[in-house]
């Protein structure tokens, strides 16, 4: 949807952007800080890539007050993990599943989500949200393509992408889901 409205609308890259992971990252930080028994707010860590089921969770991010989790677990997120991470973003991806489950719909969550972006940029706070953004060009993807990396957002609109060390599984993942929407949109591109 974000690649059409680009298309479409004419407006330069770093005005047209997506909600993309925002939701999901609210939601990873949230189980894991959980899953530590802290607060939400002393636990950092993004879901980049695609919403949903091929969304792609950066342990290699995921710190409380600057240590990395993954320097405590180097298997953290894999199979071999004993703590079972991964459980975390399995729930992340389940959980938009269960709402719809049990009422319906998703509007709320999103709606929140969407707020968020809209404070950022409404009260020009310069945050780093996972948004979606053409990602043509990092990590590594060649087509044009809009997927969620840490962006930072203001009046101005998207004014950096956070160029995050990712592992090279992360990246594999990141290029997977990109050549998966490319084979979607492909068709599109003489919008």
């Amino acid at each position: 949807m974000t690649y059409v409205t680009w298309k479409l609308s004419g407006l330069p890259q770093h005005k047209v952007i997506g909600s993309g992971t925002n939701l999901d990252s609210a939601r990873f930080r949230y189980l894991i800080a959980q899953k530590l028994g802290i607060n939400t707010s002393s636990c950092h860590g993004y879901v980049l890539g695609e919403h949903g089921d091929s969304s792609v969770p950066i342990w290699s991010g995921v710190n409380v007050a600057g240590v990395a989790l993954q320097s405590l677990n180097p298997d953290i997120g894999t199979d071999k993990d004993p703590e079972n991470w991964k459980q975390v973003h399995k729930d992340v991806v389940a959980s938009a599943y269960d709402v719809i489950r049990l009422k319906g719909y998703t509007n709320w969550a999103i709606g929140m989500s969407v707020a968020d972006l809209a404070e950022s940029i409404l009260k020009n706070l310069s945050r780093v949200h996972p948004i979606s953004t053409m990602v043509k060009g990092f990590y590594g993807i060649e087509n044009e393509v809009f997927l969620s990396l840490p962006c930072v957002l203001n009046e101005q609109g998207l004014v950096q992408v956070v160029n995050q060390k990712l592992t090279d599984d992360e990246k594999a993942q990141l290029q997977k889901s990109a050549e998966t929407l490319w084979s979607i949109q492909k068709d599109l591109k003489d919008l």
